[in-house]
């Protein structure tokens, strides 16, 4: 059985870790089928927007410690921050829906999408230093969402917070209810496929892109472009007549 599971369906592609047995731990197996499914699925021109999902009671728990070269790169597999810069380098959204814990590479993953929505009895940790190690790849990926003082507390002391305090944090968007979670999930979803997939791979690289600009009137610049660029494309004029007909745009997926 694969380590992962693809599924696409009306313009989404739902990926799923699928050794639960191991919690979906971080093991090169399955680090090299997430990366060979999101890769797909990312390539798939069927594909508007990733899901990104699990099976059992816990959406990852971090490295495999019981594997050797926790890691490190070896050839011929993939390392996890070829799976972080997929996800943040896509011009498709990728949307968390994390049942269960997600624990320190795990945490990561979760904090990596572009919209995370967990289920409440989860639970979230960066538990690195309890073993003598740190939080050190996910930092890149989950430092930009919190305040200083949060990530302190919670990279020095090694505790588990709920998927509420996670939120709080702004390491995930959305805890609800673990009965509503695909409800939520299904809810965010196709609010994300009425857009226009120029508009949203756009839009994901302002949130990236604009603060790390030089000063003001560079974003300005960069940004008036980009903005008379979309308004004059052929996506833009499409989104501006179903507008003024009062319909779907073309894009959005039947």
């Amino acid at each position: 059985m694969s380590a992962t599971l693809l599924d696409v369906r009306k313009g989404v592609a739902t990926i799923t870790l699928n050794r639960p047995e191991n919690r979906n731990a971080l093991s090169v197996e399955l680090v090299n089928s997430l990366g060979d499914h999101l890769e797909a699925a990312l390539a798939d021109p069927a594909v508007r927007l990733v899901v990104l999902t699990n099976n059992g009671t816990t959406f990852c728990a971090g490295a495999d410690l019981k594997a050797g070269a926790v890691g490190q790169r070896t050839e011929g597999n993939r390392h996890f921050v070829e799976i972080f810069e997929m996800i943040l380098q896509s011009d498709k959204p990728v949307i968390a829906r994390v049942a269960g814990n997600a624990m320190a590479g795990g945490l990561g993953l979760a904090a990596a999408c572009d919209i995370s929505i967990m289920s409440a009895s989860g639970m979230l940790g960066f538990t690195e230093v309890r073993i003598g190690v740190a939080a050190a790849v996910i930092s890149v990926v989950c430092l930009p969402k919190m305040r200083r003082a949060d990530a302190l507390d919670l990279f020095l002391t090694g505790e588990r917070i709920s998927a509420a305090r996670g939120v709080e944090v702004g390491l995930i968007n959305y805890a609800v209810p673990d009965d509503e979670l695909d409800a939520k999930v299904d809810e965010i979803v196709g609010k994300v496929v009425r857009g226009g997939p120029i508009a949203l791979a756009r839009s994901k690289e302002l949130v990236y892109r604009v603060p790390e600009l030089r000063d003001r009137a560079e974003a300005f610049a960069w940004t008036g472009q980009l903005s008379a660029a979309l308004f004059a494309s052929e996506e833009g004029q499409e989104g501006i007549a179903s507008f003024r007909e009062k319909r779907d745009p073309s894009w959005i997926p039947r």
